[in-house]
């Protein structure tokens, strides 16, 4: 039963991995409100694709409402934080942003012993804290020189997009406990919410400009990848508890590092290594015993 959860997570994180790295290597020529828009495109053929091959639940079936409202709220919550994030870099040191950002799955695994009664071992605990810890430590870089702070704004900011991100997997798991629950028709809600927040700021933002084929084809393949980690996360999460799914999937720096080692010629230095032994061990330790 543990591969039911577990596979879709490393799935997820290595989707989410590669991604993002292919979003570092073309970030220079792409901006972030153009990447949104593709990444709408991209999980919108890929949820409406597993929708139609996986669907196993009526969408609007009325015992499934309350189901599908409390999906929808989750995305909606997901989306605004990535808005608060893209102003937060905007306003703020990204360093600190962007560290802030790694450590979201803390807060579900919070907030899912909480609200969600889910209990660890002490060593999937240690293992958690190892995978945050890690992250936190690969996401921090040194600030750039001559790096300005525009305004204060970037403090609630970060912090309101740290919560919302923490409170999404909670809620998103909440929701699998309710009549009517399919990850299936969560990939529709899904893209409703991603469509209605980040799909918005794409259209007012990342329209300017012209948009070549080859834009299209840099930009969709790492917008195509995140999407499908998203596809692990909600599968990953239907089965498993939140405490450790989001933890696992959420540790993709891991991947985006070696992935600029190898691919993009960028070297680790000792913090980074040792950062990834964290990860590595604490990835080992969340599943527990068997």
């Amino acid at each position: 039963m543990m591969a039911t959860w577990l596979l879709p997570s490393l799935a997820g994180l290595f989707l989410y991995g590669i991604g993002q790295g292919l979003v570092k290597k073309n970030i220079a020529d792409v901006p972030p409100a153009r990447f949104c828009l593709y990444f709408v495109v991209a999980k919108a053929i890929l949820n409406l694709s597993y929708y139609a091959a996986f669907r196993d639940q009526p969408l609007f079936a009325p015992e499934a409402s309350i189901f599908s409202g409390i999906c929808l709220v989750g995305y909606l919550l997901e989306g605004t934080g990535w808005l608060l994030y893209f102003q937060a870099i905007v306003h703020g040191p990204i360093t600190i942003v962007g560290t802030l950002s790694a450590a979201y799955p803390a807060l579900t695994v919070l907030f899912a012993r909480l609200f969600l009664a889910e209990a660890l071992t002490s060593g999937q605990y240690a293992g958690v804290a190892l995978v945050i810890a890690g992250c936190i430590g690969l996401s921090y870089a040194p600030p750039a020189p001559g790096a300005k702070i525009t305004s204060p704004r970037w403090i609630p900011l970060s912090f309101a997009a740290l919560v919302l991100w923490g409170t999404y997997g909670t809620i998103l798991k909440h929701a699998y406990t309710l009549p009517g629950a399919s990850e299936a028709n969560a990939l529709i809600f899904s893209t409703i919410g991603s469509a209605a927040t980040l799909g918005t700021y794409g259209l007012l933002h990342g329209l300017r400009g012209s948009h070549s084929r080859r834009e299209w084809v840099s930009s969709f393949t790492p917008m195509g990848m995140m999407a499908g980690g998203d596809i692990a996360f909600i599968v990953a999460t239907r089965y498993g508890p939140v405490s450790l799914t989001s933890v696992i999937t959420g540790a993709y720096p891991l991947v985006t590092v070696v992935f600029a080692r190898y691919v993009l010629g960028e070297r680790i230095g000792a913090w980074q290594g040792l950062s990834i032994a964290g990860i590595l061990a604490g990835i080992y330790l969340t599943p527990g015993p068997g």
